[in-house]
C-alpha cells in the first residue's frame, strides 16, 4: 500500500531514517562467517601452507598427487584458491607459483583468474550486503559523491586498480562493495584485470624446480622488472582513456554553456 505525505509526516518525515531501522544484525552473517574461516585459518596453523617452505617441503608429493589425478588436481586448487581469497589469506601469491609449478603457465593462470575472481566475488557480495546500506545511512552526500564519481567509469577504475600491482587485492575487493559498483562491472574488471599479473607469477612457478634445485629462491619481484612493468603499466593506462574521454567531451559542453 502507496504511502502518503501525511504518513512521512507521522513517522517524522526522514526518508533516509527508515534505511538505518532496517539494518539488522543477521546482514552481518557472510562478514562474520568469513571473519571466523580467517581466525580458524590462524588457529589452526593452516598459513603455513601459503609459502616457499611449504612447496619445497610437499613439492614431490604434489607433482605425483596431480600425475594421478590432474582433473581432481585442478578442481581442489581451483576451490582452495578461491577460498583463500574470499578469506583474504595472506600468500595467495605462492599459490599462484604452486600452480605454475603444477599445472604450467597458461593452464594455471586460467585457474587462478577464474578462482580469484570467484573468491573476490564472494567477499565483495559479503562486505556488500552487511555494510552498504549502513554506510549509506550514515554517511549520506559523502558516499553518494564518491559513488556517483566511481560509478561514472567503474570498469574503468577497476581495470586500472586490477593491474597496477601496488593496490591490496583485499582492498580492492572491498572499496567497490561500499561505492555501489554492479557485480557484473566488479566479476568483468577483476577478471580481465588480474590476467598480466597470474600469468607473471605462474611463469615464475613454472621454472620453479630448476630454481629451487639450483638452490635460488624464485624472484617475486619479477613483475617490476621494467620489460615486465611497461606492458602492465601501459594497459593500466589504456584503461583510463574512456574516462580521459570522457572529460574532454565535457570541456566544450562547459564552454558553451559559460
Amino acid at each position: 500500500m502507496p504511502r502518503h505525505d501525511g504518513d512521512a509526516q507521522a513517522t517524522g518525515g526522514d526518508a533516509g531514517a527508515p534505511a538505518a531501522a532496517r539494518f539488522s544484525p543477521w546482514r552481518l552473517a557472510p562478514i562474520a562467517v568469513i571473519a571466523a574461516g580467517f581466525a580458524a585459518a590462524f588457529a589452526f596453523d593452516l598459513d603455513r601452507f601459503l609459502s616457499l617452505e611449504a612447496l619445497k617441503t610437499h613439492r614431490e608429493a604434489l607433482l605425483a598427487w596431480r600425475a594421478g589425478n590432474e582433473v581432481l588436481a585442478a578442481v581442489v586448487f581451483i576451490a582452495a584458491y578461491a577460498l583463500v581469497v574470499a578469506l583474504s589469506l595472506p600468500g595467495a601469491i605462492w599459490m599462484t607459483v604452486a600452480g605454475g609449478f603444477l599445472f604450467g603457465t597458461l593452464a594455471a593462470a586460467t585457474y587462478v583468474v577464474v578462482a580469484a575472481t570467484t573468491g573476490a566475488a564472494a567477499i565483495f557480495l559479503a562486505a556488500r550486503y552487511a555494510f552498504r546500506d549502513l554506510l549509506h545511512a550514515k554517511a549520506g552526500g559523502a558516499i553518494r559523491k564518491m559513488e556517483a564519481g566511481f560509478g561514472e567509469n567503474a570498469l574503468s577504475y577497476l581495470l586500472f586498480l586490477r593491474l597496477v600491482p601496488i593496490f591490496p587485492f583485499w582492498l580492492v575487493n572491498l572499496v567497490p562493495a561500499f561505492l555501489g559498483v554492479p557485480l557484473r562491472t566488479f566479476v568483468l574488471g577483476t577478471f580481465f584485470g588480474i590476467i598480466p599479473g597470474s600469468l607473471v607469477y605462474t611463469l615464475v612457478g613454472n621454472g620453479l624446480g630448476a630454481v629451487l634445485d639450483a638452490g635460488r629462491k624464485p624472484d617475486l619481484g619479477l613483475i617490476f622488472a621494467p620489460e615486465i612493468l611497461a606492458p602492465i603499466a601501459g594497459l593500466a593506462v589504456l584503461s583510463l582513456m574512456p574516462v580521459a574521454y570522457k572529460r574532454l567531451r565535457r570541456k566544450p559542453a562547459l564552454a558553451d554553456g559559460a
